[in-house]
């Protein structure tokens, strides 16, 4: 039945024109993001994959399916991948995809790994709004990429680089995609304390910034700034009641949804740990 259901959405796909592969590239993630049963997410996203494989060797040259690749495997490595190894295959393929959709959308945006920090610096400079989707692509892919091949240094290394391309998306817009740029800084300043080089206090304004631009709506948000900010600044008044919030608000939220349902099995996660923690 699976096979039968892939072999006709590719055929339904093959008769899009290609502005119709456009929309499809847009809207693929979005049959995951959009869903709170994240079981049926873990089963059915090998399908999205195989089936986004088979239309970027149709459309080799589509950024939007390019950047649809990039998400779904990044996202099943990142939640769904508990093999260290798989992991690491995955989010490669998936920083692949991404940089070539980069690349696609703008030229400024092509082998950006290559490059030394100034002139990416200024490379980013000439990125402009409407290179948004690559570049944000792009910045929080290899930011899962690095997560995954955190054993080798010089994958850790261009967190440098990953920040900046963030920081250009906030630069360009800060709200775009409700924020979620916000939320990777506020990880990436909060994966040590200030005594060992961490950013505690950048960490939170990110944080903060990413439930105002999401208008409370990024749950994860919460629940990271919980776990990463206010356990590291032993603050439990805060942490129970951003938790709390959590567990109170309503999972569904366009482009969010999946995220949500994640978060509020963790934020229940570390309520319960709390006593044992603070």
């Amino acid at each position: 039945m699976v096979q039968w259901k892939m072999a006709w959405a590719l055929a339904a796909v093959l008769l899009f024109s290609a502005c119709g592969v456009t929309r499809v590239g847009e809207s693929l993630p979005y049959g995951v993001l959009n869903n709170d049963d994240v079981e049926l997410v873990a089963d059915g996203l090998p399908t999205y994959l195989l089936m986004v494989d088979g239309l970027i060797v149709n459309w080799p040259d589509s950024a939007d399916l390019l950047r649809s690749g990039a998400a779904l495997y990044s996202a099943y490595a990142g939640q769904f991948v508990d093999d260290p190894e798989r992991a690491m295959r995955l989010t490669s393929k998936a920083l692949g995809y991404a940089e070539r959709g980069a690349c696609a959308g703008e030229k400024q945006l092509c082998a950006l790994r290559g490059l030394d920090v100034p002139e990416l610096e200024q490379r980013l400079q000439k990125v402009k709004k409407g290179d948004l989707a690559g570049l944000y692509n792009l910045g929080v892919t290899w930011a899962g990429y690095i997560q995954a091949h955190r054993s080798d240094w010089n994958a850790v290394a261009d967190l440098a680089r990953v920040r900046l391309l963030l920081e250009r998306v906030i630069a360009l817009e800060p709200g775009y995609e409700q924020g979620q740029a916000h939320l990777y800084l506020a990880v990436l300043d909060s994966l040590l304390p200030a005594a060992l080089g961490g950013q505690p206090e950048s960490a939170r304004q990110h944080f903060e910034a990413a439930i105002a631009l999401s208008d409370g709506r990024n749950l994860m948000a919460k629940t990271l700034y919980a776990e990463r900010y206010a356990r590291m600044e032993f603050d439990r008044a805060l942490h129970d009641r951003l938790l709390a919030e959590v567990l109170a608000a309503p999972a569904a939220a366009h482009g969010l949804t999946l995220q949500n349902t994640l978060a509020q099995r963790q934020a229940r996660v570390l309520l319960d740990e709390a006593d044992a923690y603070f």
